[in-house]
């Protein structure tokens, strides 16, 4: 079931019937969740331990069809909360069938790999002209068209940097190192030529948290500095420009600093739209039509106040908190691990907490209230708690590994 599992992970990063548009017509995405639905009706290992994250989970879907049906656009909803709902769909699918730590690992490890493969492809339909020209330069963007955009494709990037410190401190193969490291560089790559500011900074503040958590944080912010300061230089004179905007909005064109007040209107265009439609906001997707702008909110919370209303920022406010909530109380069961998956599990703590920082951060400057993320990390930390509950007590040995393959055993902790 897991390897069905990874199979619509890369289907739905990867996203080929938008690579290749021939393949869409044959709509491969659909067939193959009901596929996965199917052998999941049957899967004998299913656990059924729904806790408050799932409540609060399925009373923010109540809110977004509640904000569906009282849309005075609720046609121009329906694309919007369909996208959403399968990925409801295989949030069910993934925290129901995955107990185990091994199967816990294998996921996460999964969704770098994934990563990985689309972030190669991306760089070599780059390398072969396939770019946007927006701001005045040329920017790369990812091979699909759901979240190809340049400052969404910076933001997936982001958001998945936080695991490569945890496999950096529990992965034990010898082929580990070389791969984050290889993958980390293809990340900081990607997100340069993106040219999005908003990634970059996420970046810059990635780095940085990840730096703090080490015991050489003072040798690993001096060489990333440095080589901050060369990757800088070694970039094209017009994105230079662009991310010097970021601090002096003079250097750049008009439209650059428009673009990033473009930021602040959406959060003062969703705090109308809660005034105009204080209980169910104009409803989700419908950003445009209900404010009459040319561009999305580019502003997590205008987009919640100003889609949802006021059941949306209960709601989802409510699962944030107790996502992190939850995160902590894990990490303090893990603090003291006695068996490799316990370390594994407490490193993931650390990565699921850096990443929901860097989604609320990067919401001040991007709509990112129903990407994947939230939901396939909110999954992982679930899967986890089952994965420790589930653990012999006392336990200094790793479990069996699934297949009896090395790939997924669980090493001794290591210092960075």
């Amino acid at each position: 079931m897991i390897f069905i599992l990874i199979g619509y992970m890369f289907l739905f990063i990867h996203r080929p019937f938008e690579v290749w548009p021939v393949l869409g017509d044959y709509h491969i995405e659909r067939i193959y969740v009901f596929f996965a639905a199917a052998v999941w009706a049957v899967w004998p290992g299913k656990s059924f331990q729904f806790t408050r994250l799932d409540l609060l989970i399925g009373l923010f879907c109540l809110a977004i069809v509640a904000s569906w049906m009282m849309s005075p656009w609720s046609d121009g909803c329906q694309p919007t909360v369909e996208d959403y709902f399968k990925i409801v769909v295989f949030y069910i699918l993934f925290t129901t069938a995955l107990h185990r730590p091994e199967q816990l690992r294998l996921i996460v490890l999964a969704f770098l790999c994934i990563m990985a493969v689309y972030l190669l492809h991306s760089l070599w339909e780059y390398r072969n002209g396939r770019m946007t020209f927006r701001m005045g330069i040329s920017r790369m963007v990812g091979v699909d068209t759901s979240l190809g955009d340049p400052n969404s494709f910076g933001a997936t990037i982001v958001y998945a940097l936080p695991f490569v410190r945890l496999f950096w401190l529990t992965g034990k193969e010898w082929w580990m190192k070389y791969f984050l490291t290889g993958y980390f560089g293809l990340s900081v790559l990607c997100i340069l030529l993106t040219g999005s500011r908003s990634s970059l900074v996420g970046l810059v503040l990635c780095v940085f948290i990840i730096s703090m958590q080490s015991r050489r944080r003072f040798t690993w912010l001096a060489l990333g500095s440095v080589l901050a300061c060369g990757a800088f230089f070694a970039l094209p004179d017009s994105l230079q420009t662009r991310f010097e905007t970021i601090i002096n909005p003079e250097v750049g064109p008009e439209n650059a600093r428009v673009s990033g007040q473009g930021r602040v209107e959406g959060l003062i265009n969703g705090i109308a739209l809660i005034e105009k439609y204080p209980i169910s906001g104009c409803g989700p997707g419908v950003w445009r039509k209900a404010t009459g702008s040319t561009i999305e909110s580019h502003n997590l919370y205008g987009q919640v106040m100003g889609e949802l209303g006021v059941i949306g920022v209960v709601t989802f406010g409510a699962l944030v908190l107790v996502f992190l909530q939850r995160i902590w109380t894990l990490r303090r069961q893990c603090a003291q691990p006695q068996s490799e998956p316990e370390e594994f599990v407490y490193h993931l703590t650390s990565a699921l907490a850096t990443a929901v920082f860097l989604m609320l951060f990067e919401g001040m400057f991007g709509h990112n209230l129903l990407r994947f993320s939230w939901l396939w990390y909110i999954g992982f930390l679930v899967i986890a708690f089952k994965a420790v509950k589930d653990l012999p007590q006392n336990s200094t040995a790793a479990p069996p590994a699934l297949l009896g393959s090395r790939f997924l055993a669980f090493p001794a902790l290591q210092r960075i």
